[in-house]
């Protein structure tokens, strides 16, 4: 029966795992940072990408005629209609 190592060696070893497993957290990290980066870059974009149609599709509404616009309520007689 062999004997178990030293507890000097025991504590090398784990700590040698330790410093692996933190490595590979602190890459691990990184990558998710770019991600969160990029994603808020994205979004950014995509928030004034929308923003800008917003502005257009308002601004060709201004451009209709009055009389092109319907009632608020109801149909064309301005009377509501029943729902389907």
């Amino acid at each position: 029966m062999t004997n178990p190592p030293p507890l000097i060696e025991q504590i090398a070893e784990r700590v040698e795992r330790l410093l692996v497993r933190h490595e590979e957290l602190r890459r691990t990290n990184s990558l998710l940072a770019q991600q969160v980066q990029a994603l808020t870059h994205e979004r950014d974009n995509l928030k004034s990408r929308l923003m800008a149609a917003r502005a257009r599709i308002d601004s060709l509404i201004d451009r209709l005629p009055a009389a092109a616009m319907p009632p608020a309520e109801g149909g064309a007689d301005g009377k509501e209609q029943p729902a389907p």
